[in-house]
């Protein structure tokens, strides 16, 4: 397999701190090649995959390019000679930074449940570990945010048909994207499955 790689791309590359091998695999993934076959059988080549899941260019689960990754590919086949990769938006993760609850203790429906735990925590880590999950190009940030407000109020609702806080159960924000607690959340948006909701009338709530 040939790469066709220009000199300026080379130094841009090098720079950056990826090296002809990396490139080489990139290429083997992108056309569908077992890597996993070489990576048993070689040390250096598992030590060189683990740097392209480290820097965001495959993923960590799978092996296809990250949006990261197709775009240095992309990058040799044109004529600039300043490698630009996609950059997320810090008002994308203030946006979801915000829908997910601080505490477990809310009121919903006129009914008060007193939590316990802070599930806010750790922002520093979620913004990095929010950007990574972008950068994998497979979710879009709107679908992170739908995903965590369906959640929230399904969780919100069976508390209410429960009588028990429900919430209280929520991992943190942190073990919430380590775990990517919103990939099934993200399916039922996507299906637009309806909430299961507590009949609400003018004399209270019917439970």
């Amino acid at each position: 397999m040939k790469i066709n790689i220009k000199p300026y791309h080379f130094t841009e590359l090098l720079g950056k701190g990826y090296s002809l091998d990396m490139l080489y695999l990139l290429e083997l993934i992108q056309n569908q090649k077992d890597v996993r076959v070489l990576e048993g059988e070689n040390t250096k080549i598992s030590s060189l995959l683990s740097s392209l899941r480290r820097k965001q260019l495959i993923h960590d689960s799978k092996d296809e390019l990250t949006t990261k990754g197709q775009e240095i590919l992309a990058f040799l086949n044109t004529r600039v000679k300043n490698l630009k990769t996609k950059k997320v938006d810090n008002s994308e993760f203030s946006a979801w930074w915000s829908k997910f609850p601080g505490t477990d203790t809310f009121e919903y429906k006129g009914k008060k449940f007193q939590g316990t735990r802070s599930l806010r925590t750790n922002k520093d880590a979620c913004r990095a570990q929010f950007e990574k999950i972008l950068l994998e190009g497979e979710y879009s940030s709107m679908e992170l945010i739908k995903a965590l407000e369906y959640q929230v109020e399904q969780i919100k609702e069976r508390s209410v048909q429960e009588r028990q806080n429900k919430l209280t159960y929520l991992q943190n924000s942190l073990t919430y994207l380590n775990q990517r607690v919103f990939e099934p959340f993200i399916e039922l948006v996507k299906n637009n499955v309806e909430i299961k909701k507590v009949q609400q009338h003018s004399g209270g709530i019917d439970i």
